[in-house]
């Protein structure tokens, strides 16, 4: 499918239907999205986080990763809906009238465009914030997860790329086995709650669940603390964007 645009209520943003991922590159070559730059993958969710963790959540996105994105001109690639960790890029993005290109990338069976309802009850609207949504194949959560994780390393081709794991549930687990997958690195936010607090414990050596063992294993797995604040996230993607290969 050609790209084409979507109107949300007060921007546009460019809407890419994908059936396979060996036409990818190609449909990634007839789009605006700038290639071999720097490439941040965001995973996870927000849910079940008490009012503080909620507010240190939202100072990652507002003072480490939307500004870091902007600085260095770095594409962000999301699963693209208006819920969770996506809608806070989104919203980050907005609240600093930056420029970096947001990528969602979706399962077309799951979301709705703007003017659309749907009948399924797990079905999400895209983030309005968002530049570009690759819509791929799937009728579940999760169907997504090979495609988020090779559509940033098309993008990122040989530009550094970097993954942050905040909060999520059980599709993240998939988020993040497929971008380790990639080789690319994960940063997992400590304290963030849910699968990240696992896999932040497994991390220092309390294993308890098979999935973070085999995470761990690939030793491209790190954690930070949501207690140390946003310049500590922020120093561990700086430094990995300033890596040349």
């Amino acid at each position: 499918m050609s790209p084409c645009t979507i109107t949300f209520s007060d921007r546009t943003a460019t809407v890419v239907s994908v059936e396979s991922l060996a036409e990818f590159p190609g449909i990634l070559n007839n789009t605006d999205i700038p290639q071999s730059r720097p490439t941040l993958v965001v995973i996870g969710g927000a849910s079940r986080l008490n009012p503080e963790d909620s507010d240190r959540v939202r100072l990652l996105f507002t003072q480490a990763l939307a500004p870091i994105a902007q600085r260095y001109q770095a594409v962000v690639v999301d699963g693209g809906t208006d819920t969770g960790v996506m809608r806070l890029m989104g919203q980050a993005r907005a609240e600093l009238h930056a420029t970096f290109p947001l990528i969602g990338v979706s399962p077309i069976g799951l979301v709705t465009l703007p003017g659309q309802t749907s009948t399924l009850e797990d079905a999400a609207p895209l983030e309005p914030n968002h530049t570009h949504f690759f819509l791929v194949p799937g009728t579940r959560w999760g169907d997504e997860s090979i495609w988020l994780a090779q559509v940033a390393s098309a993008i990122a081709a040989d530009a550094p790329s970097i993954t942050v794991l905040i909060n999520g549930g059980d599709v993240t687990w998939e988020d993040a086995t497929q971008n380790v997958n990639m080789g690319r690195s994960l940063i997992v936010v400590a304290g963030s709650g849910r699968t990240a607090d696992i896999l932040a414990a497994a991390v220092h050596g309390d294993v308890s669940d098979d999935r973070a063992e085999k995470l761990i294993q690939s030793g491209l797995v790190r954690s930070i603390d949501l207690a140390d604040g946003s310049a500590a996230l922020a120093q561990i993607i700086e430094a990995a964007f300033m890596i040349k290969r």
